[in-house]
C-alpha cells in the first residue's frame, strides 16, 4: 500500500512529476501510473492502488476538468467516498460540479521548490492523512533506463501525432525564425515492462527523423535530446537552444496502444497542444498515415504535399514488415559483432520477404552486408565479391525509391568501401540533397568533404550539426578531425578536448588529440594522452612510434612499430605507411601503401587529406595511387 496515490491526466505527467519527486524526498511512498507493471491489467491495478492509498492527490488542470478528464473525475469521486481526497490545481480552473466543497491547494507555476509555501500546504495535508515521515532522502522515480542504441520505434507512428494540427499551426505562424525550432524527447514507457521501451523510445526517433526533412525547421538531434530526457521542458529547451519541446508517453496492453503527446513552450513551460491516440497493437502503419495527414492539414497546402511525400518515401504498408525492420534497426545500433550483424541481415531478409518493395530495408541490409564482408568474412585477401553483393542490394534500394536519402547514402558507403571515391561522391551529394537537416547526414557529409580536402565546407557542416545536436560528442570530434587535417592545430586540440569532455571514454578522439599535440610540439602532453589508451591500441602505437622518432629515440620508435605489426598484422598497412612517412622512409611508406591497396584497406580513402602523409605528396607514386581510387578532380 502506498502513502499517496496521484491522479492526473496523462498529458500533465511532466508537470506532475516534480510533485511526485518532492513527496518522495519528504519520505512518502507515491503511486502513479508510471508504476503499472508489465502485463498488469490497467484498471484492476489502478483500482487496487486507489482503494488502498492513505491519501489521493487529484491534480486538476484544464484537461482533467474537461470532457476528456472523466477518468480523473472518477478517481476523485472514489477518493471523496473514502475521505482521502486532496485536490490541487496546476492550472487556473473551476473544479467540476461536486468537487468544489473541498478547498483546492494551488500549485500553478510551481516547479519543485520544497520550501515553497504552496507545496508546504500540500505536504501538511498529506501528513494529516498519511502521518509524518522521517526519511528525507529522495527515492528515485522508476524511469526506464534504456540505452538509446537499443531503442527502436513502433512506426513514426503515434508520436508524430504530437505534430498534429495545433502544434504545427504554431510552428507555421510564428514570424521569428527562433520559434521554428523543436526538440523531440524520448517518450515515456508507461507499460511497466522494459521490453516495451523499444516502442516508446523509438517513437521519438521516427518523428524526429520525419521533422528534419521539413525545410526551415530546426530539429535538435537525438544524442542531445536523449541527454535531457529527464529534465523539465524549460531546462531542456535552454540546454538545446530550442523554443519548443515535443514529448509524451506510451502505454501498451494486448488489446490497446495509447499514445499521449504534448507540445510545450520551452520558454514558459506551458502546454501548446496535446492529444491522446488509442489504437490496436497491429495498427502502427495506420497511425503513421494519420500523423502524415495531420501534419499536412496543419501546414499550407503546398508544404503539406511535400511533407506527405517525404514521410512516405521508402516505407512500407505492411505492419509486420515494419516491425521486423524496427527490430533490425535496434539490433544494428546495439551490436556490431559478426553474429549481431548476421541477425540484422536475417531480420531484414524476413522483412523484405513480406514486402519486396521495402526500400528502407534494402538500404540497411546493404550497409550491414558491407560491414559483414569488410570486418569479418573477407577471404583470400579480397573484399571484392562481398562488396559487389552489397552494391547490388544498395542499387535495389535506389531503384525502388530514387528519392530516399538512406538508399543513396548506403550506396555511397559501399562504393567508398570499394575505394571508388568518385562514384561515392556522386551518391553522397544526392543523399545529402535529399536528407535535409539530419545530424547523422551532416556528419557523414562532413567526413566525406574532409576526405576530399574541402576543409572549410566540412567544418561548416560540423558547426550546423553542433547547432542541432549541441551535446553530441561526434559533432565536435568530426570538426576536430577537419581542423587537424587543415593544419589548424590549436582549433583541433580544442575541439578534441570538447569531444572528450562530453564522452571521456572514447578512444579514437583521445588518440587523435595526442597526435595533434605531438604535431604541435607538445610531446609531454601528447604522451600523457597516449598512455591513457590501452597498451596495444593501434593508434596509441602509431602515435608513440612517430613521437619517439621526432624525439630522436629510434629504438623506442622501432619497438612501438614492431609491436603494432605483431598485434595488427596485415590489417594496418595504411597506418604503417604513416609511420614510415613521418620517419622519412619514403620507399617503405609506398611499399606499405601498395600492400594496403592489395588488401583494399578502407583507410586509403583518407590519404588525400592525411597530414601524416605530407612527405609523400610530391612523389608521382602518390598521385598514381589517388588516380586508382577515382578521386574527383
Amino acid at each position: 500500500m502506498s502513502d499517496v496515490f496521484v491522479s492526473y491526466k496523462a498529458e500533465d505527467r511532466r508537470r506532475v512529476k516534480p510533485l511526485v519527486e518532492a513527496l518522495q524526498a519528504d519520505g512518502f511512498s507515491v503511486w502513479w501510473d508510471e508504476q503499472i507493471g508489465g502485463g498488469t491489467a490497467w484498471r484492476q491495478s489502478i483500482e487496487a492502488e486507489l482503494n488502498a492509498a492513505k491519501c489521493v492527490i487529484v491534480a486538476w488542470s484544464k484537461r482533467s476538468v474537461g470532457a476528456e478528464g472523466t477518468f480523473v473525475q472518477d478517481e476523485a469521486t472514489r477518493a471523496q467516498q473514502r475521505h482521502v481526497y486532496i485536490p490541487v490545481t496546476i492550472d487556473k480552473v473551476h473544479l467540476p460540479l461536486g468537487f468544489g466543497e473541498t478547498q483546492a491547494l494551488p500549485l500553478t507555476g510551481w516547479h519543485g521548490d520544497r520550501a515553497d509555501p504552496h507545496y508546504q500546504a500540500v505536504l501538511a495535508a498529506v501528513r494529516r492523512n498519511a502521518g509524518t515521515k522521517r526519511r528525507a532522502s529522495p527515492s528515485p522515480l522508476r524511469e526506464a533506463k534504456i540505452d538509446r542504441r537499443t531503442a527502436i520505434a513502433g512506426g513514426a507512428v503515434a508520436a508524430a501525432a504530437a505534430a498534429g494540427i495545433g502544434g504545427w499551426a504554431f510552428l507555421r505562424s510564428s514570424p521569428a525564425s527562433a520559434a521554428r525550432s523543436i526538440a523531440v524527447l524520448p517518450f515515456n514507457n508507461l507499460s511497466g515492462d522494459p521490453a516495451q521501451a523499444y516502442f516508446s523510445d523509438g517513437i521519438a526517433e521516427e518523428i524526429r527523423s520525419a521533422l528534419t526533412r521539413i525545410a526551415g525547421l530546426k530539429v535538435a538531434g537525438s544524442t542531445s535530446s536523449d541527454a535531457v530526457r529527464n529534465d523539465d521542458a524549460q531546462t531542456a529547451a535552454k540546454k538545446l537552444d530550442v523554443t519548443n519541446i515535443l514529448t509524451g508517453s506510451v502505454r501498451q496492453s494486448p488489446s490497446t496502444i495509447r499514445v499521449s503527446a504534448e507540445l510545450i513552450d520551452g520558454r514558459t513551460g506551458l502546454d501548446k497542444w496535446s492529444q491522446d491516440y488509442d489504437r490496436s497493437p497491429g495498427d502502427a502503419i495506420k497511425i503513421q498515415t494519420d500523423i502524415a495527414q495531420s501534419v499536412a492539414a496543419a501546414l499550407s497546402a503546398t508544404l503539406g504535399e511535400a511533407v506527405r511525400a517525404v514521410i512516405s518515401v521508402g516505407g512500407t504498408s505492411n505492419a509486420a514488415a515494419q516491425k521486423l525492420f524496427l527490430k533490425a534497426r535496434a539490433q544494428r545500433q546495439s551490436d556490431d559483432s559478426e553474429s549481431g550483424i548476421r541477425d540484422v541481415i536475417g531480420l531484414l531478409d524476413s522483412s523484405i520477404a513480406l514486402d519486396p518493395k521495402f526500400a528502407d530495408a534494402y538500404a540497411m541490409k546493404a550497409r550491414a552486408l558491407a560491414d559483414l564482408y569488410g570486418y569479418y568474412t573477407v577471404s583470400g585477401g579480397s573484399y571484392e565479391g562481398g562488396y559487389k553483393h552489397s552494391e547490388g542490394v544498395a542499387r535495389q534500394a535506389v531503384s525502388l525509391a530514387p528519392k530516399l536519402a538512406s538508399a543513396h547514402m548506403a550506396l555511397a558507403y559501399v562504393l567508398m568501401s570499394q575505394l571508388d571515391v568518385g562514384r561515392a561522391a556522386t551518391e553522397i551529394e544526392r543523399g545529402h540533397a535529399l536528407a535535409g537537416g539530419d545530424v547523422n547526414d551532416l556528419l557523414a557529409y562532413a567526413a566525406f568533404l574532409d576526405i576530399l580536402g574541402e576543409y572549410d565546407a566540412a567544418i561548416e557542416a560540423c558547426r550546423q550539426a553542433q547547432d542541432r545536436d549541441p551535446l553530441n560528442p561526434a559533432a565536435y570530434g568530426r570538426e576536430a578531425s577537419s581542423q587537424y587535417e587543415a593544419g589548424h592545430l590549436p582549433q583541433a586540440i580544442q575541439a578534441y578536448r570538447k569531444t572528450l569532455e562530453l564522452a571521456p571514454n572514447l578512444l579514437i578522439p583521445r588518440a587523435f588529440l595526442g597526435q595533434a599535440l605531438s604535431d604541435d610540439g607538445k610531446f609531454d602532453q601528447a604522451m600523457a594522452e597516449f598512455r591513457k589508451l590501452p597498451p596495444d591500441y593501434l593508434f596509441r602505437l602509431l602515435g608513440e612510434s612517430i613521437l619517439f622518432a621526432r624525439q630522436g629515440n629510434r629504438g623506442a620508435s622501432d619497438a612501438a612499430f614492431k609491436r603494432a605489426q605483431q598485434v595488427h598484422g596485415d590489417s594496418a598497412h595504411y597506418q604503417y605507411a604513416d609511420i614510415h612517412a613521418q620517419r622519412g622512409e619514403r620507399n617503405e611508406a609506398f611499399a606499405s601503401l601498395d600492400r594496403a591497396w592489395e588488401f583494399r584497406d578502407p583507410g586509403l580513402a583518407y590519404m588525400k587529406s592525411d597530414r601524416l602523409l605530407d612527405p609523400l605528396r610530391s612523389d608521382p607514386r602518390y598521385a598514381a595511387l589517388l588516380k586508382k581510387m577515382n578521386f574527383p578532380a
